[in-house]
């Protein structure tokens, strides 16, 4: 199975170009993915730099033909008054997480990330987009999330709530629950122990967050950051601000991980972030299980 994580920017590249089509062929380059995971998608945010279309998960859709296109949306604003189309307001104003996948999909789940109140900094509602996927080797489950930038304190309240995801899904795997029927929405459920979760972390590499990450989990194999499980002892290759300085004018960061749950350290066959491309102010990761 072959997965790319990446925070496009709504398809904003370095040069501030918005063009989501250019940026889905320079993940096809990467990889014959399996599996798109991807970070700061829109709907209705034309005033956004670049000016994103209407319905960037409609067109993700219509560029990957033969994938499903699943999304979990964290802000959700009203219509922008200055934008209508036919002299009526525009459509609400929506920002999130789409995962794409060609693999057959069991259950999908939507998570509202903890938003804790921080007065010391702008913040906004955030997600994680959950999938159980039959994949090559069995059934998993794949999160796509993004933390937030300016507090702290939301990201490590968000890292807990990922990890208690974990923790739940675990108890889940070992103690499904009986179906009423397969007909209604009390069908038979299926939510099995090994994850992968991806997505921009906002969390520098070794930080306070990254490190809760990693801590043991009472019921469950432990996360492990699959890049530096396949390099022991080298330090991970900066992941934002490579090229676009002027949004990172403080430096390039290592902030977008790939952990998966401990079980599947023995299907890790390869994991890259890609150092090359301009066409986001990210650079992708990209993961393959055997």
């Amino acid at each position: 199975m072959k997965l790319v994580s990446w925070n496009v920017q709504w398809g904003r590249d370095a040069a501030g170009v918005v063009d989501l089509a250019r940026t889905l062929r320079e993940a096809q380059r990467l990889a014959d993915f399996d599996v798109l995971c991807l970070q700061e998608i829109t709907r209705g945010f034309h005033a956004l730099p670049g000016g994103p279309g209407d319905d960037q998960f409609a067109e993700l859709a219509s560029l990957l033909p033969g994938y499903t296109i699943l999304e979990a949306i964290g802000a959700d604003l009203g219509a922008d008054p200055a934008v209508s189309r036919d002299g009526k307001p525009s459509v609400r104003r929506q920002f999130g997480n789409a995962l794409a996948t060609r693999l057959p999909v069991a259950n999908v789940f939507r998570h509202l990330l903890p938003w804790p109140a921080d007065p010391t900094a702008p913040s906004m509602q955030r997600a994680a987009l959950e999938a159980v996927l039959d994949a090559p080797g069995g059934a998993l489950r794949v999160l796509v999330t993004h933390l937030e930038f300016y507090s702290e304190r939301q990201r490590l309240a968000q890292v807990d709530a990922l990890r208690g995801y974990q923790q739940e899904a675990a108890v889940h795997a070992a103690q499904p629950a009986p179906a009423e029927n397969d007909a209604g929405p009390f069908a038979r459920t299926t939510r099995p122990l090994s994850a992968i979760v991806c997505g921009d972390f906002n969390s520098a590499w070794g930080s306070a967050a990254y490190m809760r990450m990693l801590d043991p989990l009472a019921g469950s194999p432990a996360f492990i950051d699959a890049w530096v499980t396949l390099h022991p002892g080298a330090t991970p290759p900066p992941t934002a601000g490579v090229y676009d300085t002027e949004q990172w004018s403080s430096g390039a960061m290592t902030c977008d991980f790939l952990f998966v749950t401990e079980d599947l350290r023995g299907r890790l066959a390869h994991c890259e972030i890609d150092g090359t491309t301009q066409a986001s102010d990210h650079q992708p990761i990209v993961l393959e299980l055997g």
